[in-house]
């Protein structure tokens, strides 16, 4: 997301340039428009809700069978006996990005997201403190298969507005989406659009399908079982306008209990550059809402 931020400079720069009762004045009004876009956001992902494809309750004799070995001993440590699948999560997040594309920019923002399991979707809603009183308002969302980024100052000023289906937008966001199950982690339970393959005694491949959308990343687990990293090999990173296809990893930490599962509360996102890893996205989960399948 660095090159919209960029781009909005010289649109910050005059923004603030017109006093802080005015600044004041659009945030307000922005706040407004946003929540609004973001419940319709919210309404359109309940609206591509599906019903349930597998089992109502993680049973491991039926569940377990045939899986890889790391990916059993995950299940059962995230999992208790007859734990109810996840239909929906909303939770609070925290934390600070870095918006730079070549010199580091870490900002603090908040953010809430409201995830949809059965027919994969979520919507990110976030508040990025660009500058002091100047908040770029941010969406980033897969919604009924298409994928969309859209930041704007104060939610007024568009920076870029970005939507596809079945291309690299929706790819990315589905991976995001896979990346995030450790936060939901009846969704890694195996299915007819959900499959895992072994890699050895600590990894595993997962694949995702949705509609036409398939994705694929490794995930790793630790001494404790629990997922540990999240690698997918080409994510489309945004370089110059252009997207190009960029390893993608991650790391989830600081598990506790919420709703009888193990979660991650900590994590960074970062690419993997020829020169080394560069870390983007740090947070923790200030809260988490859970609704099940009945």
């Amino acid at each position: 997301m660095d090159r919209w931020l960029v781009g909005g400079l010289g649109v910050l720069a005059v923004l603030v340039a017109v006093g802080v009762a005015a600044v004041a004045g659009l945030s307000r009004i922005g706040a407004t428009r946003w929540a609004e876009a973001t419940a319709a956001l919210h309404q359109q992902l309940d609206a591509a809700h599906v019903a349930p494809a597998a089992g109502r309750q993680f049973n491991a004799a039926r569940d377990l069978d045939g899986l890889p070995p790391p990916v059993q001993r995950y299940l059962r440590a995230a999992l208790t006996e007859g734990q109810r699948r996840v239909r929906s999560v909303d939770m609070a997040q925290v934390g600070t990005m870095d918006l730079g594309e070549r010199t580091p920019r870490w900002k603090p923002f908040r953010a809430t997201e409201r995830f949809a399991i059965d027919r994969p979707g979520f919507v990110w809603d976030a508040a990025i403190a660009v500058f002091p009183g100047v908040p770029v308002r941010v969406h980033d969302a897969y919604v009924a298969g298409e994928g969309r980024l859209h930041p704007a100052v104060f939610g007024l000023f568009t920076l870029t507005d970005q939507r596809d289906t079945g291309g690299a937008l929706a790819q990315g966001e589905l991976l995001r989406f896979l990346a995030e199950a450790p936060w939901y982690p009846t969704l890694l339970l195996p299915g007819p659009n959900l499959r895992w393959e072994p890699v050895d005694d600590r990894a595993a491949r997962v694949t995702l399908r949705d509609g036409a959308t398939v994705v694929t990343m490794t995930f790793r687990f630790g001494d404790d079982a629990m997922v540990e990293t999240m690698r997918a090999e080409a994510r489309g990173r945004m370089v110059d306008g252009h997207s190009v296809p960029t390893v993608w990893e991650g790391r989830w930490s600081d598990y506790g209990v919420r709703d009888g599962m193990r979660v991650p509360l900590a994590g960074e996102v970062a690419w993997r550059l020829p020169e080394g890893l560069k870390p983007y996205w740090r947070g923790r989960v200030t809260r988490l809402t859970y609704t099940f399948v009945d």
